[in-house]
Parts: structure tokens; sequence; C-alpha cells
């Protein structure tokens, strides 16, 4: 079953995407801040992790740069209402492997991350 952090500083947000990428068949925790985050990271392998730009304490781009270097296993897909596009994306320099807008259509987020899973090797 594929693993999948969201970190969102509107946790009521993230709970709802997780209850929904988890009747999907993700195993799905969500986090409000890079601190949280970082330490399930330290305690579990996780495929992906969903990082929305604005959080506190550690913003998202500097959240997906630690990801990125310390857990290179997960892959980061970043999340706002800001939009981001593809350019933006890569010159953010940041690791992510793509960009979900808010509000989430979702039916279309759970396809979106299978498609970024970590391939088996």
């Amino acid at each position: 079953m594929p693993k999948i952090l969201v970190i969102d500083a509107d946790l009521s947000s993230a709970r709802t995407l997780a209850r929904s990428l988890a009747q999907d068949g993700f195993e799905v925790h969500a986090e409000r801040n890079a601190r949280a985050a970082i330490e399930h990271l330290e305690q579990n392998p996780i495929d992906v992790v969903m990082v929305d730009l604005m959080l506190s304490e550690m913003n998202g781009l500097e959240l997906a740069r630690h990801v990125a270097t310390h857990y290179p296993g997960s892959r980061v897909v970043l999340t706002s209402a800001y939009h981001l596009s593809e350019r933006q994306l890569l010159r953010s320099n940041c690791g992510a492997v793509g960009f979900v807008p808010k509000p989430y259509a979702m039916d279309e987020v759970s396809g979106f991350l299978k498609s970024k899973l970590p391939k088996a090797s």
C-alpha cells in the first residue's frame, strides 16, 4: 500500500484529503507543520510527501528541499492555492516531482499521486 504524508497548515484540509486518498488505497498520514512532518519521516518510510507551500516555521520549498536531501526514497509533490507553473517548479530547485493546485479535484489527485510513486527496482 503506497504511503503518503500530507503537510498543510490547515490540518482540517489535510485530513479531508487524507480520508479521500485512503479510500483510493493509500496509507495516509497528515501533519500541520514541518517539524512534525520531519519527525514522522524519521520513523516511517514514505513514498510521496505532499507539501503545501504556505507553512509556518519552515516554508514548503524549504521542507521540500529537506525531504529531497535527507529522504531520497520519498518523492515530493508541492501544493498551494497559488498556481505554480512547470517552469517555476523547475526553477525552485527543491526536488519536487509535481504540483497539485488547490482546491483539490479529488478525482484527479489520486491518479496524479500514483503516477509519482517511486518505481520498484
